[in-house]
């Protein structure tokens, strides 16, 4: 079997990259896969991918390449078009919703569509008229397959298969380290500024224990002058973008996630398969799906006064050892069922379903 991910960009580091091409690579033991870039900004992407896994970009836009598509959103369009109409693969994967309205629009009809969505589109018109003629669209979690069949009643089916991990080994944290962790992209959704805030009430109580920031975004001079008005530079480290966040997490023994809106769970599942329990907002829908207060986290409620007390969640885990470790113990068997070779059997379970 042919099976071909679309995402925007290979290159990027985003959670739905890694998840896709975690699973991209553990299909690939099997199968015949390809992972369509419709941009290539960089020479490899920025998350590892399987050997076995061909990679081709629509439009490339390293520097110094002579642009096939130099200008305009518009050209790339027609550029993903042409690759749809020539596609020669049984199943095709798309990322975004603006991708699966093109494979809607211009896929074969005798390849299997099937859309991997995450979070309300933003724009429901198109999704509405055009999705009908997908094969199937997947959720990451069930309460988004719920509002995604809610938007498409009568439309395509609507199933929900976990996001991939990597394969294992993960590597495991010893839960012996003073660091509290926590990664993604410095944008104002991810809402670190919170983090840093609430680490502040950590640090005057705690100060042996430090907070690692990975990643990297638009927040950066802001998130740094904050670190200085509060006078956290013996504290607070950032410390930059890394592939293999999952390492660097197992250094931690608690992983922090202060997101307002966090649709994708990644960061947490990693944290998880280190054995690292989780402490985020519950007014979050990713962590709210994988995060069980006394289990693997700790889920903080978003009322008023809530920096005091994701503070005092994250001081009651740093005092109480015996508790860390029950929780990383329930965080690893969460993570089990997020295996990049689990979830390929059941995507697998899925297309045979369909086809």
């Amino acid at each position: 079997m042919k099976v071909s991910l679309v995402l925007a960009s290979a290159y990027v580091m985003r959670g739905d990259v890694r998840a896709t091409l975690n699973l991209a690579t553990a299909l690939a033991e099997r199968h015949d896969v390809e992972v369509i870039s419709i941009r290539r900004q960089k020479e490899k992407p920025f998350f590892p991918v399987g050997p076995n896994v061909a990679l081709r970009s629509v439009v490339d836009a390293r520097p110094g390449v002579r642009h096939l598509f130099p200008n305009g959103q518009v050209r790339a369009e027609v550029a993903f078009w042409r690759v749809l109409r020539n596609l020669k693969s049984d199943v095709l994967i798309t990322t975004r919703p603006g991708l699966s309205v093109q494979a809607a629009r211009h896929a074969p009809r005798e390849t299997l569509t099937i859309a991997r969505e995450w979070a309300r589109p933003s724009v429901p018109g198109p999704v509405k008229r055009l999705y009908p003629r997908l094969s199937a669209v997947v959720t990451a979690t069930d309460s988004a397959r719920e509002e995604w069949a809610g938007l498409l009643a009568g439309g395509p089916p609507v199933h929900s298969v976990l996001d991939a991990l990597p394969s294992g080994p993960w590597p495991r944290s010893r839960m012996d380290n003073r660091i509290v962790a926590a990664g993604g992209r410095w944008v104002p959704v991810k809402a670190y500024d919170r983090l840093i805030r609430a680490f502040a009430v950590v640090a005057d109580k705690r100060p042996d224990w430090r907070l690692r920031l990975y990643g990297g975004g638009s927040e950066e001079r802001r998130l740094r002058a904050l670190v200085r008005d509060l006078n956290l530079h013996n504290h607070v480290y950032f410390m930059g973008t890394t592939p293999d966040l999952a390492g660097e997490f197992a250094k931690a023994s608690i992983v922090a996630s202060t997101s307002r809106t966090e649709e994708l769970g990644m960061t947490v599942l990693e944290a998880m398969g280190c054995g690292v329990p989780v402490v985020a907002f519950e007014g979050a829908r990713a962590p709210t799906e994988f995060v069980a207060t006394g289990y693997n986290g700790v889920l903080v409620p978003e009322t008023e006064g809530d920096l005091q007390l994701f503070a005092a969640a994250l001081l009651a885990l740093i005092d109480d050892e015996r508790r860390r470790r029950s929780l990383a113990a329930g965080a690893l068997d969460t993570a089990v069922r997020h295996s990049a070779e689990e979830v390929a059997e059941q995507w697998e379970k899925l297309i045979s379903s369909l086809r």
